[in-house]
């Protein structure tokens, strides 16, 4: 059995996996958990994370206003399902990721600059006061994520370098600094393989640690005469070199189906952005942007994971 090397986290949401279904990763029943009604002046709200913190949970949300301007604000919740947002934008930009590290909390974010995109840095310890670090890219570039642990005494950093429009390629890279402020040692990570992600593919929820090292959500993106589909894959990074890829399946986990990831402000995403992760258990819950239109919740474990990684790994293969 796989195991979760971590805190354990015992209100984690969940439902289990309904009776006859075959796939590893399964939807919670009462999608979408956050939709644009959740706070004034918001044209949607999606692909946002989530962390346990003090006797609940704390987050950061994407919110496209009524002028379609890309702003991140807080939120907190008792059960990880229900959330109440603040209105205060605490960044410009999209698609935060958020982790713990040593008891601080670490927001990585796509920033907007005048030159492009970049990746922003940001440290809070009460989800009030925020400590903007230098960005950690030069422009133009998407995707950041954070591992939730220094490994070899550095920080890690996934990342997708990409250009300033609708990138229509994509690799996964790594970089590493030992203060946050100053960033090298770059490595190739992954690449496009399969069909479902041929387009390009760009990490997910910060990275898991299990007994066999890092499990990896990413999401992949195929073109077809209709535009881009966002799909939901995963892969096993080595535990002290993450750059390298131990096993990863050959298909998707999770790909656009309910009404809810088929129509939206941008049809056919399931764009995984968070994942809380029970270690007692091996219950894990996934959030994820639907149709980059609003947040929805995903279930699975990590044996179901794995399991599904090893029964259909691309690697060596």
């Amino acid at each position: 059995m796989a195991k979760i090397i971590g805190e354990p986290i015992k209100n984690i949401p969940w439902q289990d996996k309904p009776e006859g279904y075959q796939y590893p990763v399964w939807r919670y029943t009462q999608n979408p958990i956050i939709t644009r009604d959740n706070l004034f002046f918001a044209n949607s709200i999606f692909n946002s994370a989530v962390v346990p913190y003090k006797d609940g949970f704390a987050g950061v949300f994407r919110v496209d206003d009524r002028t379609r301007y890309h702003n991140i604000v807080t939120g907190f919740s008792k059960d990880a399902i229900h959330w109440e947002l603040d209105e205060k934008v605490i960044f410009n930009g999209y698609d935060p990721r958020l982790c713990e590290i040593d008891g601080k909390y670490y927001l990585s974010w796509v920033n907007l600059t005048p030159n492009g995109t970049t990746i922003g840095i940001a440290v809070t310890e009460d989800f009030k006061t925020w400590e903007q670090k230098e960005d950690a890219t030069y422009p133009v570039a998407r995707n950041g994520v954070l591992f939730p642990k220094k490994i070899n005494g550095e920080y890690m950093l996934l990342v997708r370098p990409c250009d300033r429009g609708h990138t229509p390629y994509g690799d996964i890279f790594i970089q590493r600094s030992k203060d946050l402020e100053f960033w090298g040692k770059y490595r190739f990570v992954m690449k496009p393989e399969k069909f479902w992600e041929m387009t390009k593919i760009g990490a997910g929820p910060t990275p898991i640690e299990i007994d066999e090292g890092w499990l990896m959500f990413y999401h992949g993106v195929l073109t077809s005469c209709n535009g881009f589909t966002y799909s939901m894959g995963a892969a096993i990074l080595d535990k002290n070199e993450p750059w390298k890829v131990l096993h990863r399946a050959d298909s998707f986990l999770l790909a656009p189906h309910e009404l809810y990831e088929t129509v939206g402000d941008v049809p056919n995403v399931v764009f995984p952005c968070s994942a809380l992760a029970d270690s007692e258990t091996g219950k894990i819950a996934i959030y994820y942007g639907a149709a980059d239109t609003t947040v929805a919740l995903a279930f699975t474990t990590v044996d179901e994971v794995v399991n599904y990684i090893h029964e259909r790994d691309i690697i060596d293969k």
